[in-house]
């Protein structure tokens, strides 16, 4: 249950370490310490505190809680170098962030904003398994030190950050936001704002706050479908913003970025990749400054009605657009014998 969480806050939580320095003893350069440790270094929380002077770091503990989540389950891809991670919080309620390594070297981590999904999206296993709550900053933050300390291990380095796993980030933007300040701030990860992305279905008031503050990280919209009807049957949250006011704030936003703005479109046999499908994408584009990317679907047990795009089909989505003008990409998808692949988050584990 909830109540169960100890009175004391995380040691990941924005703020606590500083709240405490008066009570423990902890100096500016005890504090450096911890940070560099833990979020640089990919020390343990624990392995952190003892690099401090044994009675400052008693005291430290008394005050600050070094166990936030725990990992549950991790599964290596045998294919693609993917891996999963099944972690509960001291709630009791678990969630999953993935760790994928390119071959061209770089590292990243895709975490969760939420336990669970209000948004309901059909191809989404997330969707389909409901809403638990939404994850706090230290839980979020926490993810990604995770993964940094796993692939330390391995000789690499955490370069890029995703909200692309559980949870629709715009419905935990204060979270989110909070979270994205320390993932670029040189004291904590000290990533750059180029190398965190932040995937949404579009939730327009959240996402111009979110663009006022962060206007160099990156974003990507998921839209999968550029005609009102077909979008709606996808994805239920599509009646509450239509295509054409969400184009108007598009343009809006854009006028405060740099950089352009990803265009996630998964491509679904017989429901999004028809060709008056095709034209209505290249007509909602047309106006905005974008980098198209398709999606393969990933099947999930949770919709058996829905089917990828035969390759030619997305070859020729691909190939069209690209004599439109635009940038495309077309996604390919890592950890998918682990059921870690876009889409296929969901908690079927045991928490207790």
């Amino acid at each position: 249950m909830e109540g169960s969480m100890p009175d004391r806050p995380s040691i990941h939580r924005p703020g606590v370490l500083e709240a405490v320095r008066a009570t423990t003893g902890l100096r500016r350069e005890d504090l450096r310490t911890l940070r560099n440790a833990i979020y640089k270094r990919g020390l343990t929380p624990e392995e952190a505190v003892a690099l401090l002077s044994p009675a400052t770091g008693s005291k430290l503990a008394e005050h600050v809680a070094v166990d936030g989540l725990q990992e549950v389950l991790r599964r290596d891809s045998a294919r693609d170098g993917a891996t999963k991670l099944v972690l509960k919080t001291r709630a009791g309620l678990a969630l999953e962030s993935v760790i994928l390594r390119i071959l061209s070297g770089r590292s990243s981590v895709c975490v969760s904003s939420q336990v669970g999904c209000a948004a309901h999206c059909q191809f989404c296993a997330t969707g389909h398994m409901g809403m638990a709550r939404s994850l706090a900053v230290e839980e979020i933050v926490e993810q990604v030190a995770m993964a940094g300390r796993i692939l330390q291990t391995e000789g690499r380095r955490l370069r890029n950050v995703v909200f692309m796993g559980m949870g629709e980030p715009m419905h935990n933007r204060a979270a989110v936001e909070e979270a994205v300040a320390r993932l670029i701030d040189p004291q904590w990860f000290a990533l750059s704002p180029r190398h965190v992305m932040v995937s949404t279905i579009g939730i327009i008031d959240e996402l111009r706050r979110f663009v006022a503050r962060f206007p160099e990280v990156n974003l990507a919209l998921s839209l999968h479908a550029a005609r009102q009807e077909v979008r709606e049957r996808l994805m239920p949250l599509a009646k509450q913003t239509p295509l054409r006011e969400m184009h108007r704030a598009l343009r809006e936003i854009q006028a405060l970025r740099a950089r352009p703005l990803m265009i996630e479109y998964l491509l679904l046999d017989g429901i999004n990749d028809t060709d008056a499908d095709l034209e209505a994408l290249i007509d909602y584009c047309r106006e905005l400054r974008v980098h198209l990317n398709l999606i393969p679907f990933n099947t999930i047990d949770q919709a058996p009605w829905l089917r990828p795009s035969t390759q030619a089909r997305q070859a020729t989505f691909s190939a069209t657009l690209k004599a439109a003008g635009f940038v495309v990409t077309t996604r390919f998808s890592l950890g998918t014998d682990i059921a870690a692949a876009c889409g296929q988050l969901l908690r079927p584990h045991a928490t207790s």
